[in-house]
């Protein structure tokens, strides 16, 4: 094990049975022109995190540790999509609308692509999923499972979204949470941190929080 400083307490890192979870770090939420710019978001935001989170992934890559990258994503005939998600937001701007990176949030389009700083290599797990949590109507949970994954550690946008509900989800199947502060971002710092602060709340009630830094020294001082 392998004790990592975070809030509210160290974190016990299983270097066997760990992975780490990339959220949704696509072109339609981080560049401009995608989905979120339009929207009205400040997108500068999220794409800041992105040289961390990519030390965060060679930081895995270093330990041959596995790679878990999502994406939000629905068919291309939106039968994945209920009407509730499909009707939210203004004509135009709704999921499966042209967008100027193509069909917004569908599989297969250039916004709906992970963005090239971080791009998956290889045998790294992609997954596409049709909700905010990386765990509905995905099959991950079985995937992990045959791993003998029983830690998370998260990183991606946006944190009080799809980081947040991931986690949540994890959390309920019995995994051990850890989010890295720095690796993660939302359109709103305001929601950023009330999201940490709920997830590490009464004794990590959701999971642990630290920043990269952390992680990185408390593996570096592991090593042989």
């Amino acid at each position: 094990m392998i004790p990592v400083p975070a809030r509210p307490y160290p974190f016990q890192l299983d270097p066997a049975h760990t992975a780490l979870v990339v959220i949704d770090m696509q072109r339609d939420f981080i560049e401009r022109g995608g989905f979120g710019d339009s929207l009205g978001n400040d997108v500068q935001r999220l794409k800041a995190i992105i040289p961390t989170t990519a030390a965060l992934i060679s930081l895995f890559r270093a330990q041959a540790w596995p790679i878990i990258h999502t994406r939000e994503a629905h068919k291309p005939d939106l039968s994945d999509c209920p009407p509730a998600k499909r009707n939210r937001g203004k004509p135009g701007l709704r999921i499966g609308d042209a967008g100027a990176m193509g069909r917004i949030l569908i599989a297969g389009e250039p916004g709906n692509q992970i963005v090239a700083e971080l791009s998956p290599l290889d045998g790294e797990v992609v997954v596409d999923k049709p909700g905010k949590g990386m765990f509905y109507a995905t099959g991950i949970h079985e995937r992990l499972k045959a791993l003998g994954i029983t830690q998370l550690v998260f990183a991606g946008v946006t944190t009080e979204v799809c980081v947040q509900t991931s986690m949540r989800e994890a959390n309920d199947r019995g995994y051990e949470c850890l989010v890295i502060e720095d690796a993660t971002e939302s359109y709103f710092p305001q929601f950023k941190a009330a999201t940490i602060e709920m997830i590490v709340a009464q004794g990590a009630i959701v999971g642990w929080a630290t920043p990269l830094a952390s992680l990185e020294q408390a593996v570096s001082g592991a090593r042989p």
